[in-house]
């Protein structure tokens, strides 16, 4: 059953909200340019991933009337079929083209929408995705936080310096940087569990934060134990998402 949450972004999509749409890019824009690298093997040079990468846009743009997230399909997997579909079409196209010919570009039929159609889908594209939509609710927090409670929240967490030293270098004490660490990661929380629902069509999806040991909702038992595991693992993903931005960021200026 889809929340409100993601049917109110579906709809701003076809609406051709083009806030919704910058903001769909700008959180999976680099997911997908990995995804199509790698396909690539090589074949296929940065310029012609940039390229891919928007011709994808376009496609969801004129798929998004047609789509049916009641059939079942993940968000990754509505993604990674689009993608994987243009990076088809642009190989197809050389083949012909070698051949001496000219191929017609394939229609993005409704088959992708199934839950058991579509291309396969590897651990790593799903931990890129989740990746992204951490960053995206880190980069919601840090517009909507006091600056200073996020760059103790940066300092403390996404760095790794320990209490004393954030503390020392902002000339506060150790149990304020604890608070308002906190606070932070209280509205972390709550950023991340409107995120995963814009963009979770089925429940699997919206289990995901769970699976990568981020409790949204932690214990009043295991409180401090879950707030620990929760700054670890957003730190992780931290690291992993602003490497693949790098690499990213590297392509796009060769």
């Amino acid at each position: 059953m889809l929340t409100p949450m993601t049917t109110g972004f579906i709809k701003r999509l076809r609406c051709n909200d083009q806030a919704a749409w910058y903001e769909l890019w700008e959180t999976f824009g680099p997911v997908v340019r990995a995804q199509l690298t790698k396909w690539g093997k090589g074949r296929i040079g940065a310029e012609t991933v940039r390229d891919l990468s928007q011709e994808t846009l376009a496609a969801l743009s004129e798929s998004i009337d047609r789509f049916d997230p009641s059939r079942g399909a993940r968000f990754s997997t509505w993604l990674l079929a689009i993608a994987k579909h243009v990076l088809g079409d642009e190989l197809d196209r050389r083949g012909a083209q070698k051949r001496g010919g000219s191929k017609k570009a394939a229609e993005l039929d409704d088959s992708w929408m199934g839950q058991s159609g579509g291309p396969p889908v590897d651990a790593q594209y799903e931990a890129n995705v989740f990746a992204a939509k951490v960053e995206a609710a880190l980069r919601a927090v840090g517009k909507e936080s006091d600056f200073t409670d996020f760059s103790i929240y940066s300092m403390r967490v996404l760095e790794g310096k320990p209490g004393r030293d954030v503390a020392s270098a902002l000339g506060i004490s150790e149990p304020t940087v604890s608070r308002r660490l906190a606070r932070v990661r209280d509205l972390l929380r709550v950023k991340l569990s409107e995120i995963i629902l814009v963009y979770s069509f089925t429940e699997d999806e919206r289990e995901e934060a769970a699976r990568n040991g981020i409790h949204l909702t932690p214990k009043q038992e295991s409180a401090a134990a879950d707030d620990a595991l929760f700054d670890e693992a957003i730190a992780e993903i931290h690291h992993r998402q602003s490497e693949l931005r790098r690499a990213d960021q590297a392509a796009r200026l060769r």
